[in-house]
Order: C-alpha cells, then sequence, then structure tokens
C-alpha cells in the first residue's frame, strides 16, 4: 500500500513546473498572513479548481441535489468548446483539477476527451463515479485518457445497504466496474488512475466497515477510503448521522439536539486555492454551494484572472475572515472534519 501511495505521489510531482510551484507558495503565503492579521491578503490564482461536467445523475441519493432534482439552479452539459477555452486560460498554473460537482461524470458524452486534454497539459485529473457506466471499453479508454486518480462511491458491502442510500443504483453494476478498471489498468500496463474506494459512513452501513475493506483486497484497488457525510437537516437528529463517533461530523447535545464539531473559526483554506467553475461557466466559491447561490462571475463573459480578483470575491472574502457564521453555505460546513479511515 504504501508503494501504491508513493506511486501516485510521485506521478503528482511529475506534473509540477518552477510557475506551478511559485503560485501555490503566493497562495499559501497569502493566506497564513490572512489568518494571522485577520484581514483579506489574496496573491496568486487557485490551483486546485473542480468543474461540472453535468448536473445529470442516475441515481437519486437523498442528500444529493442531483439526485433529488432539486437544484434552484439551471441544469445542464458542460460545453466543449467552453471548456477548452477555460483550460487554455488556466493551465499554466492548475495544478489539481477535479471533474465534478454534482451530477454523475460518466454521463457526459466526452467525459475522457475533457480528462484527456487536461492530462496532455500536465495538469492531475481526478474524478467521482458511481460506476455504473464503466463497461470495459469505457474502462479502457478511461485509463488511456491519463485519468489520475478515480474515486468510486460504494456506500454498502449489500445490496440492501448500499440502495438504501445510492436509490436505484446495484451494487452488483459497481463492483463489475471496479473490476473492469482494474484489469483495464492490468491490461495496459499503467499505474494510473489511482483507484479508490470511497465509502460514505451513515448509519445504515456503518455496520458494513470491515466487509468493504475487504472487498477493497478483494477487488485489487488501491486504497478504500471511509469518508463522513454531511447532511442538510441534522439539528433535531437524522437518520444517516451515525453512532460511530469517529464517523459522525456532528455531536449530540444534552438536550438532544445535534451540533457541527466544527467551530466554523474565521478562516476557510478553500477560499484562497480553490473554487468550483459550473457546467454553464459560473464561479462559486466552493462545493458547499450547490446551488450556485454566491456567482462570483461567469466566465462567459470575463476571464478568470478578472474574477477571482474581482469586487464580488474580495466582499465574501472580507465577510468571511469578519464573520463567517453569517454566511449561510458556512453554517454546515464540515470541512476539515473529513475524518478518513484506512
Amino acid at each position: 500500500m504504501l508503494v501504491i501511495k508513493w506511486r501516485d505521489s510521485l506521478n503528482f510531482i511529475r506534473k509540477l513546473s518552477f510557475r506551478k510551484i511559485w503560485n501555490a507558495t503566493k497562495v499559501i503565503a497569502s493566506f497564513f498572513l490572512s489568518s494571522q492579521m485577520n484581514r483579506v491578503i489574496q496573491w496568486g490564482l487557485p490551483f486546485n479548481i473542480s468543474i461540472e461536467p453535468t448536473t445529470s445523475c442516475n441515481l437519486g441519493c437523498p442528500e444529493c441535489p442531483s439526485g433529488l432534482k432539486s437544484f434552484t439552479r439551471d441544469t445542464g452539459t458542460l460545453s466543449v468548446d467552453f471548456y477548452n477555452k477555460f483550460l487554455h486560460e488556466v493551465q499554466r498554473d492548475l495544478i489539481y483539477l477535479y471533474f465534478y460537482f454534482q451530477g454523475e461524470p460518466y454521463l457526459h458524452p466526452d467525459f475522457l476527451s475533457l480528462v484527456k486534454a487536461a492530462s496532455e497539459k500536465n495538469i492531475y485529473t481526478v474524478t467521482s463515479t458511481n460506476a455504473h457506466f464503466l463497461s470495459p471499453r469505457k474502462a479502457t479508454e478511461t485509463v488511456q485518457s491519463g485519468l489520475d486518480r478515480i474515486l468510486i462511491s460504494i456506500d454498502g458491502a449489500s445490496q440492501e445497504t448500499y440502495e438504501s442510500y445510492r436509490k436505484g443504483g446495484k451494487l452488483a453494476k459497481v463492483i463489475e466496474g471496479t473490476k473492469n478498471l482494474v484489469k483495464a489498468k492490468s491490461q495496459l500496463n499503467s499505474s494510473t488512475p489511482h483507484i479508490i474506494i470511497q465509502f460514505l459512513v451513515v448509519k445504515p452501513n456503518e455496520h458494513e466497515i470491515p466487509e468493504i475493506l475487504q472487498l477493497g483486497k478483494d477487488l485489487g484497488v488501491d486504497e478504500v477510503k471511509l469518508k463522513t457525510a454531511q447532511v442538510y437537516d441534522f439539528k433535531n437528529g437524522n437518520e444517516l448521522i451515525p453512532s460511530i463517533e469517529q464517523y459522525s461530523r456532528y455531536r449530540k447535545n444534552e438536550d438532544g439536539s445535534y451540533r457541527i464539531k466544527n467551530k466554523l473559526e474565521n478562516k476557510c483554506w478553500k477560499l484562497w486555492h480553490s473554487c468550483v467553475v459550473t457546467w454553464d461557466g459560473n464561479i462559486v466559491p466552493c462545493c458547499f454551494d450547490k446551488d450556485a447561490k454566491y456567482e462570483m462571475g461567469s466566465l462567459q463573459t470575463h476571464s478568470f484572472q478578472s474574477i477571482w480578483g474581482n469586487k464580488n470575491y474580495k466582499a465574501f472574502r472580507g465577510q468571511l475572515v469578519n464573520n463567517r457564521k453569517s454566511i449561510d453555505i458556512c453554517t454546515n460546513c464540515t470541512e476539515g472534519l473529513k475524518v478518513w479511515a484506512e
């Protein structure tokens, strides 16, 4: 396992350049100074960007706007022409491109072409999938695209448990897709993508943690990760909140209500090093803004750099460092409490 992790780390390091390292250094320094001085200092451009291939999804997960079809924003699919223009603008400073926000990425008809374009520009590429579309052909194309890392959501070791959260999903299909990808890597003698089984721990599946760890070994994936779950309605309890304290982002109060473990300090690393680009080109501050309520600007009409430093972003960062609790998407933010366990 240690060798596999080092292989992934070396793959990441090979994609770095002096310009990317210098930009990242400026971003890190400005965040540190902002945290110490309690005022906004912003240098450099984000080196970690999430882009949304599509809002469509084949599943109906209860805590997901895609699954519930509950978006208040426009839905659709990323334009290839727009994506290529975006990629050209950010490629020199961008280290990490995450092909996911909402929706199932493999439902985009040209998804792997998008990945390949970024990989050819030495950008570390990542996606997250429910693995229902990893046929043998698609698995081979995934390896050939140059994708560096893939997270496969398997939130149950039995069909009954899996479908209790992944509504409409088939565990057998996920396992089959994972096997196809592992086999394709072997056949093509490729070290990528780094395959991770991600297990979202909720109360209905927490008893299957040992089984999911064993399943990862049996399938031959590179890692198994246990992820804590964010729930929207938590104050009066929620059937999804795990009973195992280690895997819960929430803590029970003496009166029986629940609160987030996070103390919500007036700082957030994400606002300095990353952002999210929606399928239609809007930039939002982070993945907690699922309905793109806090739109910082549109790449359809403005350059990326101009948006990153515009008055909207400056005002949002200023509000965050002075009174983060006043920002509604921050009030259920559990960033930093994603307890990974293997």
